[in-house]
Formats: structure tokens, sequence, C-alpha cells
């Protein structure tokens, strides 16, 4: 379990340095993200639509407030489009980042985990609470990246991995979108209810998670 923890923890650090230079330099701050998409909508709905796919595939590379772009998504192109248009941005990014790290990521994670042995174990780990984390992913920012390129980089099969991706990503962008779509500046409760049930929900999956991850270590 060991060298997993480790590689994600480096791999998480890695998004958060990302996260902490967008937020230092005002790069995709909740504000631009909306003036950005208050001007596509002037443009054309197609590019409301295209900019949010973009700013959810970004995400891969740099960290983006994927729920507010989700909730905003419903606001701006309405239920179900706005759906569509965040779950194709979080695929995207998510196949990307699975497909980088089973090209490269066995050579990068060597560099940290030296022991081949470990490195078995740690994709046989993965094989096994690798499921429930990426159900779960969407708790935290940076979460689904990191289970994306851990999939990738042990081997995960594509359609396991896809399958547990989509129970976890598409109630989260149907939830949050149609939140968005019946929300306005004027009356936000819609949202913000929605992305408190998001996080209830996904942070008790974690509690019961790591509960019984505690219990199987012990026995």
């Amino acid at each position: 379990m060991k060298p997993l923890i480790k590689v994600m923890l480096i791999l998480g650090s890695i998004f958060a340095l990302t996260f902490v230079l967008g937020r230092v330099f005002g790069i995709l701050t909740v504000e631009n993200v909306r003036h950005w998409l208050e001007l596509a909508q002037t443009v054309d709905p197609a590019w409301v639509m295209g900019t949010v796919i973009f700013l959810l595939f970004l995400d891969l590379f740099v960290a983006v407030p994927t729920l507010t772009i989700t909730i905003l998504a419903g606001f701006f192109l309405g239920f179900p489009l706005g759906a569509t248009a965040a779950f194709t941005g979080m695929s995207l990014a998510a196949l990307s980042g699975y497909a980088i790290s089973r090209i490269w990521g066995d050579r990068a994670i060597s560099l940290v985990v030296r022991e081949q042995k470990d490195r078995i174990e740690m994709a046989q780990t993965f094989q096994k609470s690798g499921p429930t984390m990426i159900v779960l992913s969407r708790a935290a920012p940076m979460v689904p990246e990191v289970t994306a390129c851990m999939a990738g980089a042990t081997r995960m099969r594509l359609s396991r991995y896809s399958l547990f991706f989509t129970i976890s990503t598409f109630p989260y962008v149907l939830i949050a979108s149609y939140a968005g779509s019946i929300s306005s500046p004027e009356s936000p409760k819609p949202a913000i209810y929605a992305a408190l049930l998001l996080y209830a929900v996904l942070w008790t999956g974690w509690y019961f998670f790591r509960r019984r991850s505690r219990k199987l270590a012990q026995s």
C-alpha cells in the first residue's frame, strides 16, 4: 500500500502546484471562467459548449474549478446540453490522462519506486482499491486526474476504468448541471444545495472506504 500512497501523493502534489500557480497568477479563477463563458455566449451557444469542453479537458494539466464550471455549463447551456458538454470535457481529460500514463507512466514511476516488486505490489493494490477510489474521486479536486493517471500507469483495463469513471462522473454531472440550469445570480440556492449534497455523499463514501481499509489492514 505504501508505494501506491507515495506515488499518488507525488501526483497530487504536482496537480496541487498547478492549482496554486493558477491562483497566484490569477489564471482560471471562478471570475475568469464566468467571464469567458459570458463572452462565448455573446457569440454563439456552440462557443459556450466548446469553452466548457476545453476548460474541463484542461483540468488534466492545470487545476480548474470543475464543479463550478459544470454548474455554469447548466446555467449557460441549459439541461441536458450543459451536462453533455461537461461530461465530454471530463471524459477527454480522464482518457487522455489514462493514455499518457499507460504509455509513459511505468517509466516515470520507476524513478520514484525503484524496486520491481514494489511496483508490482502497487499495481496489484490499485487493481483492488482503485475502483472505489475512482468512484469516489469527485470528492476532492485533482483526485480524478490522479486516479486516471494511476489507472493508466498500472494498466487497468480501459473498459474497467471507463465503467468506474462513468459511475463516478455521470451522476455528478447530471446533478450539478441541472442545478445550474434552474439557478440564477438572483437565486443561486439550487446550485449551492447541489454542491453540498454532492460533497456530503462523496465524503461519506470516503469515510466508509477508509474505515473498511483500516479494518482489512488490521485483520
